[in-house]
């Protein structure tokens, strides 16, 4: 393991060495958008959860956020505050059994982070074309938009992981959007258990199970976050996926990662599941629209969110986070 510094960061395994720096801004555009402040577009579904005290409860909070989901964020979420901290991105390098390498992930932490508390988890991927310093970087403004929450009361303190999701021994970047290349990402899924997950718990004060773990992405970062999320659905309580890329499930394209019928927690439903989509999208289409009526159709509980006049980029990722970051890690 290899861990670079400009400065120190307390960590559950002791003081780490850690490089205070993020990469380049991805050239993803970050265009402004126009669209009025219209109500939100949701969907609530029914499913089955594994005893009625769960479906009570499940059913509950989905009310609450539901009740909470705005269309589009207010114009000042990414504008700093006096008095509020907005500490950076950190990068860190881990050993990678999958992928057969040293990979960096960009790690955020509360401002008064200390290892008497245990923190809440959550993962951001990035899409095909970036790496893991997009979502740390200055064009998502992730740290502004979570600090501020916090500060208003509306979202919890969290750790916040930006991994490289690219996972594979012999081609260490994406090259295109063939088959090949969508099974390296979808690879991911291992890197996070086998590898991700256990660094962060020997490196960093965390709250352990599916209540305190998080996961969502972005475009491609959408369709491995329904992975992991679907895959692992006993480790994940929160579910998020923006604009998702297609595949996730059989007749939106191939490779696909489950049959349509199979896009359902039989078990271990999450407690949220945050779908968010833009009708201006040109990049992924109606996929995400397509996955919205097989969750539907699967009595699979979450919530849709449709942003109109919003597309495939950076606006899309902030009206998501800006509901997804206050609907997580309720507290008890």
């Amino acid at each position: 393991m290899r861990i670079l510094n400009y400065g120190i960061l307390a960590a559950a395994a002791g003081t780490l060495l850690l490089l205070a720096a993020c990469g380049e801004n991805s050239p993803q555009q970050n265009a402004e958008s126009s669209a009025p402040q219209t109500e939100a577009v949701t969907t609530v579904t029914a499913a089955e959860t594994t005893t009625a005290a769960e479906t009570t409860t499940t059913a509950a909070y989905l009310e609450q956020c539901r009740a909470m989901l705005s269309e589009f964020p207010p114009e000042d979420l990414t504008e700093k505050r006096e008095g509020v901290e907005y500490p950076e991105f950190v990068k860190l390098y881990y050993d990678s059994q999958t992928a057969g390498r040293e990979t960096g992930l960009n790690v955020l932490v509360p401002p008064d982070y200390t290892v008497e508390k245990k923190y809440p988890v959550l993962y951001v991927l990035h899409g095909s074309g970036d790496t893991e310093d997009w979502m740390a970087g200055d064009m998502v403004q992730l740290s502004v938009i979570l600090n501020n929450l916090v500060a208003d009361g509306l979202a919890r303190e969290m750790i916040v992981v930006s991994p490289y999701i690219y996972c594979s021994k012999d081609m260490p970047r994406c090259t295109g959007l063939d088959e090949q290349n969508f099974l390296n990402f979808d690879n991911f899924v291992n890197d996070l258990e086998t590898d991700i997950m256990p660094f962060m718990a020997e490196h960093f004060s965390i709250a352990e199970g599916r209540e305190n773990t998080a996961v969502t992405g972005f475009s491609l970062g959408g369709r491995e976050s329904f992975n992991v999320g679907f895959s692992h659905p006993e480790q994940f309580g929160f579910i998020g996926s923006i604009c998702p890329a297609s595949g996730v499930i059989s007749g939106t394209g191939e490779p696909h990662l489950m049959e349509r019928a199979d896009f359902c927690f039989r078990e271990n439903a999450p407690e949220l599941l945050l779908l968010s989509c833009a009708d201006q999208d040109g990049a992924v289409g109606d996929i995400p629209y397509q996955y919205e009526e097989a969750l539907t159709e699967n009595g699979t509980e979450h919530l849709f969110h449709e942003m109109h006049g919003y597309s495939h980029n950076v606006e899309s990722v902030k009206a998501h986070l800006y509901n997804f970051l206050r609907m997580i890690f309720p507290q008890a």
